[in-house]
């Protein structure tokens, strides 16, 4: 803890790069500002002045709080003078479920401030705030996040949700953390001098390390993440907080931790994890899904595992038309199928929302570290693909460790790489300290963030206007007989999202739109979709004809004909999950007008 402390003052005095002031009571002053990261307090103090500012088109919820009793926050946006938010096509959007990942919440800030400001200003996006509501949650991993900020990391630790684990099975509870040795609030990594060594000094750049080959004399040895043996059992760093992944704990697909790393002990045991899902099941509007994380550029759809199967045909044709739109928006970024293109999944947020929830989702994999270019154009020409992932980059044996470097050195002026300097380590003697700081190799410089956070919330705008818009059109009322009328209706969707998704439909998940006729002294002696207007062809029910399950696809119609006997008014209705509610009445008699 001392510790800790010790280092959250050196942020504060110093400056930390790119954290900016820590303060949670820190002003937040409206439009909110993108050239910076907020802290897990600045967030929460985001999303109150965006509501104190629009409270008309805000609602504040306080989902849940996390294992260390901080607030999951949730802000609702929509219009409720065109209608009750649960009545409208519901678009949730989430990041930062795992600590480290903190882009993604920056996304979902900048969506919501983006909507609110721009209403009134920007015609789409006033008529979008109008027709749809939209379920904003920055922050999945409250804990995690703050101590990203306050606690020394590298880039990629700190992702677990914070439930104590004892990790090497000693009797203790996360007892040997990784130790900031040289108080500078980074974990870089330690290396050795030893001839014995799988690596040597990178002629290109002496700051960097390459493999040796075969028969060569070595010069370093790297001993990992800065650390000492805190427990005196002969290991470093081996017992960190424990490891609950916030994305392999959801309720749909679980698999044990002999199957997956992070599983937990069982689903939803986060506090916050099962908090969030609740919140989500209380709002069936939800038809559409965005999870935030880090880092790869890739927008991912399901399913998360080869045992789920495929999605149906037509579901598939929604994701594609979305997913490829989105690749437009975001140049770099791929459209990917998560266990096919990645690697597969158990108990993620992505099955539990599509499963159990009848929504489309994306997992957004934000920024794409080949945008940290350092080329001329003649260089550029030459460019191999790229050999290595971010992570080995990160670890300095990347195909792009030394244009990396490069351009931290140009472009951040050196503060995304630690030299290297000694340092006398109590088991480990004469070492040296040095590598990629925290806020490096996975997350964009401040000044890269306002056009990540943009393409990214223009992704989820584009997929929040696809979701469905339905109209209801009676479009003949006819007479066949004696007190006998023929009404045909017609609905009809403008958008890519069908009014229910057709996995939902082929597991019966909840039940279908519903189109109802009714009058007063009147009776429908028959009804069904109608398939063919020239002939006539109608596929009668046969029981409840004046009831008629129905949904509508993307870009698409449905028509009935129902057979109506009286001479009152008629009124049908069409109630939809995720299209709303739509009623039109019409008197029973000839050349009735609509």
């Amino acid at each position: 803890m001392k510790r800790q402390i010790k280092t959250l003052l050196l942020l504060v005095t110093a400056g930390f790069l790119f954290v900016g002031p820590v303060h949670s009571k820190e002003r937040i002053n409206i439009p909110l500002s993108f050239d910076h990261y907020y802290t897990y307090d600045m967030v929460g103090e985001a999303l109150k002045a965006l509501h104190e500012a629009y409270p008309e088109k805000t609602q504040l919820d306080l989902i849940g709080k996390s294992e260390e009793g901080r607030a999951i926050y949730g802000l609702t946006i929509s219009n409720p003078e065109t209608g009750p938010a649960l009545k409208k096509p519901g678009i949730y959007v989430d990041g930062n479920v795992h600590g480290n990942e903190i882009q993604a919440a920056e996304v979902c800030l900048y969506l919501a401030d983006y909507l609110l400001g721009r209403y009134g200003k920007n015609p789409e996006v006033t008529q979008l705030v109008d027709k749809k509501t939209f379920y904003v949650v920055p922050i999945v991993n409250v804990d995690g996040r703050y101590h990203f900020f306050a606690d020394p990391n590298t880039p990629s630790s700190n992702r677990s949700l914070r439930r104590p684990h004892d990790d090497d099975r000693d009797g203790l509870v996360d007892e040997d953390f990784p130790d900031d040795l040289d108080g500078d609030g980074n974990i870089c990594q330690m290396r050795k001098r030893d001839p014995f060594g799988n690596f040597k000094t990178n002629p290109e750049d002496e700051r960097l390390l390459v493999r040796v080959k075969p028969g060569e004399k070595g010069e370093w040895t790297i001993l990992g993440n800065e650390g000492i043996d805190n427990d005196g059992d002969g290991l470093i760093n081996e017992d960190a907080e424990g490891y609950v992944d916030g994305n392999r704990n959801w309720g749909f697909d679980w698999a044990p931790e002999y199957v997956q790393s992070g599983a937990g002990d069982y689903p939803f045991s986060g506090v916050g994890i099962k908090a969030i899902a609740k919140y989500i099941i209380d709002r069936p509007n939800i038809c559409m899904a965005w999870d935030f994380h880090n880092s790869g550029g890739m927008y991912l759809r399901g399913p998360s595992n080869k045992t789920q199967n495929e999605f149906p045909r037509g579901d598939v044709e929604v994701y594609d038309y979305l997913g490829r739109q989105s690749e437009r928006i975001t140049p770099g970024y791929r459209y990917l199928i998560a266990w096919k293109d990645l690697y597969s999944t158990y108990g993620d947020v992505d099955g539990f929302i599509v499963q159990l929830r009848g929504a489309y989702f994306f997992c957004g994999e934000l920024f794409v570290s080949a945008s940290e270019s350092f080329k001329s154009r003649e260089e550029e020409k030459r460019a191999k693909p790229e050999s290595g992932d971010d992570m080995s980059a990160y670890m300095g044996m990347g195909g792009r460790q030394l244009e990396r470097l490069q351009f931290s050195d140009n472009l951040t002026q050196g503060e995304l790489y630690k030299p290297w300097k000694p340092f006398k380590h109590p088991q480990y003697g004469d070492i040296e300290i040095g590598g990629w700081v925290k806020m490096s190799s996975r997350l964009p410089a401040p000044f890269m963030l306002k056009d990540l956070v943009h393409r990214n919330a223009s992704a989820v705008i584009f997929s929040a206007k696809q979701t469905p818009e339905v109209s209801l059109e009676v479009f003949e009322v006819k007479k066949i007989g004696k007190d006998l009328y023929r009404v045909r209706t017609r609905l009809s969707n403008t958008k890519a999202m069908p009014s229910m998704s057709y996995l939902a439909q082929k597991v019966k998940l909840y039940p279908k739109d519903m189109l109802t006729l009714q009058g007063k002294n009147v009776e429908v002696v028959a009804g069904g979709r109608l398939t063919n207007i020239y002939f006539n062809k109608v596929e009668y029910k046969k029981y409840k004809p004046e009831l008629q399950f129905t949904f509508v696809p993307g870009f698409g119609k449905v028509e009935h004909q129902f057979l109506v006997s009286g001479k009152n008014e008629v009124t049908i209705c069409y109630v939809s999950r995720f299209a709303g509610e739509l009623k039109k009445t019409v008197a029973l008699k000839e050349g009735s007008s609509f």
